[in-house]
């Protein structure tokens, strides 16, 4: 039966209607917190939870500022990668989630796999850093080094950081109530699952040199992930490609199945969308879009920033910029460097 809503304001409509299905990526909210989380009473006060991360929260306190942590990140992470196209993560500022985040775009398709990533990735990180007694290193891994290696430090330990993190992350979709269609639930999980593991995909040695001199006659090597910002590059370049799909069914029930290549299933390192993306140029409040007005813009780039692009033939105005760098450095014996400080005037330019 359809739903009604009598006499209420648009405004008002639009937000119930959104958080209908806003309900995924609400958590990322939590980078607003500033209330430190020691007490289990807390957890009724935090924004964005559902009842199971709610739960989660209370019994399990002392991980809640680790995902407080996680979900600034994400917020960092995300604006920074795509800092140089139309699109700029800017509506993931929370508690103002646009439309394009829940559309079932390409766009949500990649904040939640970065979300997924995030979290997990924080987690495993402060078990490594001992900012959780919940858990501690990373095992060490059961094959032999090679010669003038071995097993040593700290792991990250990323097992624990994906029992977690999936929990939190995946609680709101797979709540039994239904909010939000089926197809947008099923999207969200895949692409968290691609999220996780291009997370397992970074997990790689890290060493460290040991010997007379720096001689490096024998290396202490761990397994360690790499940074946040780097998984983040790997997954804009599965963004970039990301698959088209349909929910139709196949045999007994229905799943994600590409668009226009009905010959194969999706992939399980894919990320994959059901709705096209608008194309971000002009503000669009219904569709999640802030325009690319008073963008900056690169006029010598042939890339995504370029003004060209950008500014999607509009134009563009330039403007002069003060900068201050360090010149005329001087080395000195030993051991030290000396700068002085110059000033230039550098053009830049915005988007009509």
């Amino acid at each position: 039966m359809k739903r009604t809503f009598p006499s209420l304001p648009l405004c008002l409509l639009t937000f119930l209607l959104l958080s209908q299905q806003c309900t995924g990526i609400r958590w990322l909210s939590l980078s607003q917190t500033t209330q430190h989380i020691n007490k289990t009473q807390h957890c009724k006060t935090l924004p964005g939870l559902v009842s199971s991360q709610a739960q989660l929260c209370r019994s399990n306190l002392e991980l809640m500022q680790t995902i407080i942590q996680a979900a600034r990140e994400v917020k960092k992470v995300c604006q920074k990668t795509f800092t140089d196209m139309r699109w700029n993560c800017s509506s993931i500022d929370a508690p103002k989630f646009l439309p394009d985040l829940e559309r079932g775009t390409r766009e949500s398709a990649f904040v939640y796999a970065l979300s997924a990533a995030a979290i997990s990735h924080t987690i495993a990180r402060a078990c490594t850093s001992g900012d959780l007694r919940l858990c501690s290193c990373g095992p060490i891994p059961g094959e032999i080094p090679e010669p003038g290696y071995r097993w040593g430090g700290c792991a990250d330990n990323l097992h624990y950081g994906l029992l977690m993190g999936s929990k939190f992350s995946d609680a709101p979709m797979k709540m039994k109530k239904k909010s939000g269609s089926n197809a947008n639930k099923l999207m969200h999980l895949h692409n968290s699952e691609v999220g996780r593991q291009a997370l397992r995909d970074a997990l790689v040695m890290k060493c460290k040199c040991h010997g007379v001199s720096g001689s490096c006659s024998i290396r202490t090597c761990w397994r360690g992930l790499q940074d946040l910002k780097d998984i983040a590059m790997d997954l804009k370049t599965k963004y970039l490609s990301a698959t088209k799909v349909v929910h139709r069914p196949m045999g007994t029930r229905k799943q994600l199945v590409p668009k226009d290549i009905d010959i194969r299933p999706v992939r399980e390192n894919e990320l994959v969308y059901l709705q096209s993306s608008p194309d971000y140029c002009m503000r669009n409040d219904k569709l999640g879009s802030f325009g690319t007005q008073d963008r900056q813009c690169n006029k010598t780039s042939s890339g995504s920033d370029s003004c060209d692009l950008m500014c999607c033939g509009r134009g563009y105005n330039p403007y002069s910029e003060k900068v201050v760098e360090r010149c005329h450095c001087k080395y000195h014996w030993c051991c030290y460097v000396t700068c002085k400080k110059c000033e230039r005037t550098v053009e830049k330019y915005v988007c009509k």
